[in-house]
């Protein structure tokens, strides 16, 4: 038979003589060269795996554990070393057939639940590998949501997972309760509808539309939000389809562009200005300007009497008069106009 030359660590807390033997005969029929270590009693073993560094690699691979010990015994005996090795698997060892407290100690955290008299060698060792690279996929995971709460939660951006199908929130982040002025039990009580004015509706339910029609591909969409304390706002969504808990739903992160919106309508309204006095510039101006321009080569005609030269020193002092007024108005026109940008 070829051994397993993976160098287990392996912590047997186990308080009987005999039975320690037995799992350590076990142990080596299967595996090479395993690295055991014994606690007597419970007190040893917390004194053994109290020096654990939670930032650090875990001393042992798995921990066997006697479910009945000189100093502690039964359902406290395993909450006790679970708080001490919730890194490692733990694997409980035990003289007493009771199928349901086996069932309910699963729930605690325990990896696996053994009956003494049907420990055989294999068993024994396919427990070990099976919920070693178990514990394995399970710190992965619990890693990999850690990220993930951190990422949302910490996000400077309003952040919420929502169902688009019942639309309820789901989770929201610390910028949303921070922006909206809900707590985040009123956001669970709460669905997208509440956080629209009531003729926003509509566009609500048309935007829901559109991204039903290709559910897992992200959308883009600009809505108006209503905060708690009545103010209207308006925010640029990104939705993106996500897995939460077993459940389909989407992750939304809110920009308000609010201030940005405001800024364009101020360019654009200062553009109209312009424009308006522009069109004077161009086309007020230029008629008596061109009058002017004609009047000045006429009077260059030697043949011109000089009762045609007062007639068009006449029409060249109107038109001034004309040139002066329009110049007038663009200048008042200009000065009623404010031409700074929101936050100048």
């Amino acid at each position: 038979m070829i051994k397993d030359s993976t160098p287990y660590r392996i912590l047997v807390i186990e308080d009987n003589p005999g039975d320690f033997v037995l799992v350590e005969d076990f142990l080596f029929e299967q595996i090479e060269s395993p690295v055991i270590q014994r606690a007597h009693t419970y007190g040893e073993a917390a004194s053994i795996l109290c020096n654990e560094d939670c930032n650090k690699e875990p001393r042992f691979d798995v921990i066997l554990l006697d479910l009945s010990l000189p100093d502690n015994t039964g359902e406290p005996l395993i909450k006790d070393i679970l708080a001490f090795c919730y890194q490692s698997p733990l694997i409980v060892l035990t003289g007493y057939a009771d199928a349901a407290f086996g069932i309910k100690s699963l729930s605690w955290g325990v990896s696996d639940y053994i009956l003494k008299e049907d420990l055989t060698s294999v068993s024994l060792y396919k427990s070990i590998v099976y919920n070693i690279e178990r514990k394995k996929s399970t710190s992965a995971l619990e890693e990999s949501e850690k990220r993930y709460i951190d990422l949302f939660d910490l996000s400077p951006l309003p952040m919420w997972v929502v169902d688009l199908n019942t639309l309820e929130f789901l989770d929201v982040n610390k910028a949303t309760v921070a922006n909206y002025g809900y707590s985040r039990e009123e956001f669970l009580r709460m669905t997208l509808k509440d956080i629209r004015p009531p003729q926003e509706l509509p566009k609500l339910y048309e935007g829901l539309k559109l991204g039903r029609q290709n559910p897992d591909a992200p959308s883009q969409r600009v809505m108006v939000h209503q905060m708690k304390n009545g103010d209207i706002r308006n925010v640029d969504l990104q939705i993106s389809p996500i897995l939460y808990k077993n459940r389909k739903v989407s992750i939304v992160i809110a920009t308000d562009i609010t201030e940005r919106i405001k800024y364009i309508q101020a360019i654009e309204e200062q553009n109209e200005k312009l424009k308006e006095i522009s069109w004077m510039q161009s086309h007020i101006i230029r008629a008596p300007l061109s009058r002017i321009m004609g009047l000045v080569s006429l009077m260059k005609d030697p043949n011109a009497t000089e009762c045609d030269k007062q007639l068009m020193l006449d029409f060249l002092t109107q038109s001034a008069d004309e040139l002066d007024q329009v110049i007038r108005n663009i200048i008042e026109k200009s000065k009623r106009a404010d031409f700074r940008l929101p936050g100048e």
